[in-house]
C-alpha cells in the first residue's frame, strides 16, 4: 500500500440555504478543492460522493455541473459517516494504486425538523423508536449515572464548542453561549435541552486524495495514516443505530473502541500521539463518552478533564476546534468530511485563530446509524 496524501480541500459555509440546491453546494466545494490543490478537473480519475437524503445519483448531479468526463462516480449513503466512508474508499483506491488522483465529496441539504432516521425496522418506525433525541437522552442518562457527571458538566461541552465555533467563519452558529443559557434553553428530551443538541445544516466539503508524486500544491504535506470503518458489534447497545444490547453476550469492545483500535494499529500510533481531535458530538454528552471510548482519556475522566481545560484550544488535547457539530452544524452526508477538513487545516498550520500549535497527528471520529463508526488519522 503506497502513501496517500491530501492534495486539496474545499468547503462551503454551513447553514440554511432555502433556495440553493444541494448539487450547487457540492460543485462549489469541488471547485474549491481543485483550486486549493492547484489541479484541473481533467486530472481526477474517479469520484466517491457521500450523501444521505439527496436521492439517486446525487454525486453525478453535483459533478455534472463541473463536467462529466467519463470517470467512475460512486455514491455512498452511510448515514452520518457517509463522507468518511467515501473518504475511505478513495483512500483505498489510491493506496492500492488503482488511481493516482481521486475526488471525495460529502454534501447534504437537510430536511427541516428532527432527523427522520429510517435505519429502523418498519414496526419500530411506526412506534416512533427512531426519534434520535430520545435515543440519545437514554444514553445520556446512563452516562450520567455511570460517571457521576452532572448536566452542568455536559453543558460545558456546548460552551466550549460554541466558543470555538465563534472563530470559524464556516460554522452555522458563531455566537458563544454560557452555561446558564444552555440550561435555560427548552427541554427536548430529558435531560437534553435544545443547546445540548447539534443543529442541522446544509453544506458540502470536498477533498482530492493523491499519490505523493502527484502532489502539486505548496501546502505542507498531510498524509492519511489510517481510514477505518466498523459496523455494529453483536451484543452492543446503541439505540441511535437500532441495536439492543445483550447482558448475556456483551462485546469485549463496542464499535467505537474497535474502530479506534484498528485505526491506531494501522497508523502505528496510539491515543497518546494525538495532538488534536474531532469527535462526534451530535449531542453534547456524546463528546465526553466518545473521548473515553476512543482511548483519548480514561473511563469516566472526560468531565473532569473538560472542566480543567484539557480539551480547550490551548489545552493539552484540543477537541472539536471548529465548533464540532454543536456549532458547525450537522449536514449528515458532509459532517464527517467537515471533521477531516478541520484537521487538515491544523496539520498545514492554516487554521488561523483556532490553530493548534505544533499539531502533527490528528484524529477524526464519526458515528452513523446502521450503526457505523469511522476513524480517520492524519499526520504531517
Amino acid at each position: 500500500m503506497r502513501e496517500v496524501v491530501v492534495g486539496g480541500i474545499g468547503i462551503t459555509q454551513w447553514g440554511y440555504y432555502e433556495d440553493a440546491r444541494c448539487y450547487d453546494l457540492g460543485s462549489k466545494a469541488i471547485l474549491a478543492s481543485l483550486r486549493d490543490a492547484d489541479m484541473e478537473w481533467q486530472d481526477i480519475q474517479a469520484a466517491f460522493c457521500g450523501s444521505v437524503y439527496q436521492g439517486t445519483g446525487s454525486g453525478h448531479q453535483a459533478i455534472k455541473d463541473v463536467g462529466l468526463t467519463g470517470i467512475p462516480i460512486v455514491n455512498v449513503e452511510n448515514a452520518c459517516s457517509s463522507a468518511a466512508s467515501a473518504f475511505r474508499l478513495a483512500y483505498q483506491s489510491v493506496a492500492a494504486e488503482i488511481y493516482d488522483m481521486v475526488m471525495v465529496l460529502g454534501m447534504e441539504k437537510m430536511p427541516r425538523g428532527p432527523i427522520p432516521s429510517n435505519a429502523f425496522r418498519e414496526w419500530k418506525l411506526k412506534l416512533g423508536f427512531n426519534m434520535q433525541p430520545a435515543n440519545y437522552a437514554l444514553l445520556t442518562q446512563k452516562y450520567l449515572e455511570k460517571t457521576g457527571a452532572t448536566i452542568e458538566d455536559v453543558s460545558l461541552v456546548t460552551v466550549k464548542n460554541r466558543r470555538n465555533g465563534a472563530l470559524n467563519p464556516n460554522a452555522r452558529f458563531q455566537k458563544p453561549v454560557t452555561v446558564e443559557e444552555v440550561l435555560a434553553s427548552r427541554m427536548i428530551s430529558a435531560p437534553l435541552r435544545l443547546l445540548h443538541c447539534c443543529p442541522l445544516a446544509d453544506g458540502a466539503v470536498a477533498f482530492i486524495l493523491c499519490s505523493r508524486d502527484k502532489f502539486k500544491a505548496k501546502h505542507k504535506v498531510v498524509t492519511v495514516a489510517a481510514s477505518v470503518l466498523i459496523t455494529g458489534v453483536y451484543g452492543e447497545e446503541y439505540p441511535p443505530g437500532d441495536i439492543v444490547g445483550s447482558l448475556k453476550y456483551p462485546p469485549i469492545m463496542n464499535l467505537t473502541q474497535l474502530s479506534a483500535k484498528q485505526a491506531y494499529e494501522a497508523a502505528g500510533l496510539g491515543p497518546e500521539d494525538i495532538d488534536v481531535a474531532q469527535v462526534y458530538d451530535a449531542v453534547a454528552p456524546g463528546e465526553l463518552w466518545d473521548l473515553e471510548e476512543l482511548g483519548l482519556c480514561g473511563e469516566g475522566e472526560a468531565p473532569r478533564l473538560l472542566k480543567a481545560g484539557v480539551f480547550d484550544l490551548n489545552g493539552k488535547l484540543p477537541v472539536n476546534t471548529d465548533g464540532g457539530l454543536i456549532a458547525r452544524g450537522h449536514p449528515l452526508g458532509a459532517s464527517a468530511g467537515g471533521q477531516i477538513y478541520e484537521l487538515v487545516l491544523h496539520l498545514r498550520g492554516d487554521a488561523g485563530p483556532r490553530q493548534v500549535k505544533g499539531a502533527k497527528v490528528a484524529l477524526a471520529h464519526a458515528m452513523g446509524a446502521g450503526p457505523n463508526s469511522a476513524v480517520t488519522i492524519l499526520k504531517n
